[in-house]
C-alpha cells in the first residue's frame, strides 16, 4: 500500500528524532528567509536541522543551530553554515508561539524542510520534551505494534 503523498510538496529533510524526544502540540508552516548560496544548497540537499531549534527576538522567529553546507561555485558570497536565519510567519501565529513558549516551558522545533511550490518552507512544531519514562514507554509501543504486524502477518 503506497502512502498518499502531496504532488506539490518535495521533502528536503526530516528530523527523526525530534517524535522521539519531544511531544508536540501544535505544527505550523513557516517560511524561511534565505540567499542565493543557501538555496542552492537546499536545492542539492545539503541541510540538517536535526539538532536545531527556533527562539524569539524582538517579535522575530529565528531558527538556531540548522546547518545549511556552503555552495562550492558560489566563491565570495559564499554564506555561513550555521547562521540564524529568520522565519516568516503572521503576526498572529508569532504571538501565539511565544505565549507558549513564556508561560507554558514549550519550546519551538522545527521536524522537516520542504519546497512547495519551488518555496522553501519548514515545519516547526511548538514541543514539550519527554521524559526518559515516555521515551521507554514509546519503545515499548513501536515494538509491541513491530511484533503485533508480523503476528498478523503470518496468520493471514
Amino acid at each position: 500500500m503506497k502512502k498518499k503523498t502531496n504532488p506539490g510538496l518535495k521533502i528536503i529533510c526530516l528530523n527523526r528524532k525530534a517524535n522521539f524526544n519531544y511531544f508536540f502540540e501544535d505544527i505550523y508552516e513557516a517560511g524561511i528567509v534565505l540567499k542565493s548560496s543557501e538555496i542552492k544548497s537546499v536545492r542539492n540537499g545539503k541541510v540538517n536541522i536535526a539538532d536545531s531549534y527556533a527562539v524569539e527576538k524582538n517579535g522575530e522567529v529565528f531558527l538556531v543551530n540548522s546547518h545549511i553546507s556552503s555552495y562550492k561555485e558560489a566563491s565570495y558570497t559564499n554564506h555561513n553554515p550555521i547562521a540564524e536565519r529568520k522565519l516568516l510567519l503572521n503576526k498572529k501565529e508569532i504571538n501565539k508561539v511565544i505565549g507558549k513558549m513564556q508561560k507554558e516551558g514549550f519550546t519551538l522545533i522545527p521536524t522537516k524542510m520542504y519546497f512547495k511550490k519551488g518555496k522553501a518552507k519548514i515545519e516547526i512544531a511548538v514541543a514539550k520534551g519527554k521524559k526518559k519514562y515516555d521515551k521507554r514507554q514509546s519503545i515499548k509501543r513501536r515494538d509491541w505494534d513491530r511484533d503485533k504486524a508480523r503476528y498478523f502477518r503470518k496468520t493471514s
